[in-house]
């Protein structure tokens, strides 16, 4: 018995081995780089033709029009931009959607958990991971799930080449994420019909919810205030950095009704506040402008909230808010795409009134601001961390997204997925060439 025991395991073992993918994290870049004959996106507006790039120990050391240094890549016809980032996503905490609960660990029982910490479950060996390198994602936002009116954790933003989730945090704990609850009362028409009682008032429940966090807050607030707490409250003491301004409050809602919920959560704490989702944030863009508050636009490519918006509504919201001042970022929170959509999801903003370069920020420059890590990345620029992307044609383009070149830090990253090895592996399989 145990004889077949062991060969069973022994078996298993080997299974296991040659299921995981031959892609290893790079190591520190050991030479100085120049990127040159590129067209250069900086990532906030500005655009430099015929441009190089020069990185040493991780960081950008020149970028223009400076002589070579180094080892020299020639990207004569290509273009070169900052890494994307995915400013929302539960990348590493969740690998199959719908009722695989073995691969799932982005959620916690109970309301109010603002001590969860996603980047202690970040998975750094997702195969999702590389596919989203291949498209030019290099830093996303890990973010905790949470149902209506929870406290869902603390996200951290992380860099996606990486052995463990230290090495690849690039931003530990900035986020306190807060699942607004419905305030869109929904009623059974067919009810009465059937003689089914009506549900308690969404409505009330939902403001019952808040009033609850609210209290929360309050109490947290007081906490703060105590030199030396007679005990620890794990709970109360993660949420110190709203108050000091070190963290920053994410609100996951979408209609007006819930926006200006977290307009008041501005004017009662002080909080720096970001909407994600913000579906109906065109109809409010000064009153967001007037509140500092920022934008997390969760899908581009879906349906309009109300059945009474103009069908590409979502298509236009980026330029709405563009033009009112509102700071906003674009992610990609398609559970089937995964984040790899996100550079078309901006792509088609950019179709709707943004400029390219606007739409460009929108999943560069602007996902660091609000996330807290523009002084490291988000744009190339001289003393910034060397995030950079290298791109056949333009990124945000379908036909001529082909990224060819990554450098997370410096370090050249491998641009091999399980995608690219299935490809190979069937071509091999029937006998295609390349064309």
């Amino acid at each position: 018995m145990k004889k077949y025991l062991a060969i069973l395991i022994a078996g298993i073992t080997a299974l296991s081995a040659t299921a995981q993918d031959d892609i290893y994290p790079a190591k520190p870049q050991a030479e100085a780089i120049t990127l040159t004959n590129a067209t250069i996106h900086i990532g906030n507006g500005t655009i430099i033709e015929n441009g190089s790039i020069s990185f040493n120990k991780g960081i950008i050391t020149a970028v223009g029009t400076n002589p070579a240094n180094g080892k020299v890549i020639d990207c004569k016809g290509k273009h070169i931009y900052p890494g994307l980032i995915l400013s929302a996503t539960n990348l590493g905490l969740q690998e199959i959607g719908g009722s695989v609960r073995g691969t799932n660990d982005f959620q916690e029982l109970g309301e109010l958990n603002p001590n969860v910490r996603s980047i202690v479950a970040y998975n750094t060996d997702s195969k999702i991971i590389n596919t989203l390198r291949s498209n030019g994602i290099l830093i996303a936002n890990i973010v905790p799930g949470g149902n209506g009116g929870s406290i869902g954790g603390s996200s951290s933003t992380v860099q996606l080449d990486a052995w463990n989730w230290e090495d690849a945090a690039y931003r530990k704990d900035y986020g306190i994420h807060y699942y607004m609850p419905s305030l869109f009362n929904r009623p059974n028409p067919f009810a009465a019909f059937f003689g089914i009682p009506q549900p308690p008032d969404p409505l009330k429940q939902g403001l019952d919810q808040i009033e609850k966090v609210k209290s929360f807050f309050r109490d947290a607030k007081a906490y703060q205030k105590q030199n030396t707490p007679d005990s620890t409250n794990l709970k109360l003491a993660a949420v110190k950095g709203l108050f000091d301004k070190s963290q920053r409050l994410f609100i996951h809602c979408n209609i007006v009704k819930e926006m200006l919920v977290a307009i008041d959560f501005v004017t009662e704490f002080g909080f720096d506040v970001t909407i994600v989702g913000g579906s109906e944030s065109w109809q409010i863009p000064e009153l967001l402008k007037q509140n500092n508050i920022s934008v997390i636009l969760r899908q581009t490519h879906n349906l309009p909230t109300s059945p009474d918006d103009d069908v590409d509504q979502p298509y236009k919201t980026p330029a709405m808010l563009q033009k009112a001042g509102v700071l906003f970022a674009i992610t990609d929170e398609d559970g089937q795409t995964r984040g790899r959509n996100l550079m078309f999801n901006a792509g088609t903003a950019a179709a709707y009134g943004l400029s390219r370069e606007e739409a460009l920020s929108a999943i560069s420059l602007n996902a660091a601001r609000i996330l807290g890590i523009d002084s490291k990345t988000g744009s190339i620029e001289t003393g910034k961390d060397a995030n950079i992307i290298v791109s056949e044609g333009d990124i945000l383009d379908m036909r001529s997204s082909i990224v060819t070149h990554a450098f997370i830090r410096g370090r050249e990253i491998d641009l091999m997925d399980k995608h690219k090895q299935l490809n190979e592996r069937y071509k091999k399989k029937y006998g295609i060439s390349n064309p």
